[in-house]
């Protein structure tokens, strides 16, 4: 299957083979034509399988026909595309990946966030757009001021609703909806879909098809998972012993707060390695800069927190560390989604200390797997901080049992165990 196959229009095309664009994803391939039917639709696939493009190709195309049918509009530009999306790195990332796709069709638009003064917004505004990215708390604080009307939105897009209601935006994204014309089509992608999805989706979909891109594990395909129970007062031992000895050329480190981002960079620094964090006390100016160094090679790692993480989309990062594991198990699954996006490959490491056991079982739950453990490295946990209920549990072998599968991680890194068998082998058997 071709983007030609799908009936994307030449501008288009042209565009994505710029982009190095030739075969859909399977999100893209079973989104895109019911979008240019003009159908509403629910869109559900995990991070990094291509859904800005799975919505912004079609968006894009019918505004550019409907053009055409109509002759251009004289006077100033009308928002008639709204795409809101949680964080300012996201919104970023989608309305540059509109820009390239719509880069020979004669649309304008632009992204508008909060953390920075709006003068640059609100003069983009004035000189009209086609379509506008947006994150809830500017949106609603420029329509108030008058910049922005919604009167004449045909195409609005919901993007990361799970991580909109996580982040607190219910009441916010509720009021956006109240102010769009209801002749519209309506577009809303999450990478999970509980019952509060769900439920959001009614208000916001007419009548709507559905696309979910299933894949027998949650979490990427093509990401190589390892599991280091380390102390935590050797965690930065360890992620320096990797750093220093990995074959990776970039890697994106997660911390749970903003202060360990910050501690980690400098103890990076003090061993020689050149790091830069990126999380929600930094201005955008800062968090612009330090991801344009990480995209550009200039930095090598990248720490930070999850927050900010959302819009990092970079091409080809093969390493991604929970320097932390975070407590909520879907944030593991959109973490080492970072790595190993649109068909790449990657490695994703998770450091454990007898405090996150607990996490690990619910993330292992999550995506019905074992995760490998590499029990030979220069910092293994002594086990002295060990929950009790966790030393009970694996009376007989517990979660170590399954843990002899080998795969690129590991080789890579250190021997693996030798305990045991392996659920994640019988799922690859199964991919196979």
């Amino acid at each position: 299957m071709t983007f030609k196959e799908l009936h994307v229009i030449e501008p288009i095309l042209k565009s994505l083979e710029e982009q190095g664009y030739t075969n859909p994803t399977p999100i893209q391939e079973q989104s895109i034509p019911i979008l240019l039917r003009g159908k509403d639709l629910l869109g559900c696939a995990q991070t990094g399988t291509g859904k800005t493009c799975a919505f912004a190709v079609p968006i894009i195309q019918n505004m550019v026909l409907e053009q055409r049918r109509l002759g251009n509009e004289k006077g100033q530009r009308k928002i008639k595309a709204l795409i809101v999306t949680p964080t300012r790195e996201l919104a970023i990332q989608i309305g540059e990946n509109f820009k390239n796709y719509g880069k020979y069709t004669g649309l304008r638009g632009t992204v508008i966030f909060g953390g920075v003064k709006q003068f640059r917004q609100t003069e983009a505004l004035r000189r009209g757009i086609d379509i506008l990215v947006a994150t809830p708390g500017r949106l609603l604080d420029l329509i108030d001021q008058g910049f922005i009307s919604l009167d004449h939105i045909k195409y609005f897009t919901l993007d990361e609703a799970d991580h909109m209601l996580d982040m607190g935006f219910v009441k916010p994204i509720k009021k956006i909806i109240s102010m769009l014309p209801k002749d519209r089509q309506s577009l809303f992608f999450s990478a999970t879909m509980p019952p509060s999805i769900v439920s959001l989706s009614k208000q916001i979909l007419g009548e709507y098809e559905r696309v979910t891109i299933k894949p027998e594990q949650a979490t990427a395909e093509r990401v190589d998972q390892a599991i280091y129970y380390v102390a935590k007062s050797n965690k930065t031992k360890l992620l320096i012993h990797l750093l220093q000895t990995k074959e990776a050329d970039s890697t994106l480190v997660f911390s749970r707060t903003k202060h360990g981002a910050n501690k980690i960079v400098k103890l990076l620094d003090r061993a020689g390695l050149k790091a830069e964090a990126i999380h929600g006390n930094k201005s955008q100016v800062q968090r612009q800069r330090a991801l344009g160094n990480f995209k550009a090679g200039t930095t090598e790692v990248l720490v930070a927190t999850d927050i900010a993480a959302r819009g990092i989309d970079v091409s080809e990062l093969s390493l991604v560390i929970n320097y932390d594991l975070p407590n909520v198990p879907e944030t593991y699954v959109h973490r080492i989604g970072r790595t190993g996006r649109a068909r790449a490959s990657g490695v994703a490491i998770s450091f454990c200390n007898g405090e996150e056991r607990a996490y690990l079982r619910d993330i292992q739950k999550l995506i019905d797997q074992k995760i490998p453990i590499i029990e030979e490295h220069p910092f293994p946990d002594d086990g002295k901080i060990e929950p009790k209920e966790e030393r009970q549990q694996r009376g007989g072998g517990g979660g170590r049992r399954h843990n002899n599968n080998r795969n690129s991680s590991q080789s890579r890194y250190a021997k693996p165990s030798s305990n045991g068998g392996g659920s994640r082998r019988r799922n690859s058997d199964k991919r196979r």
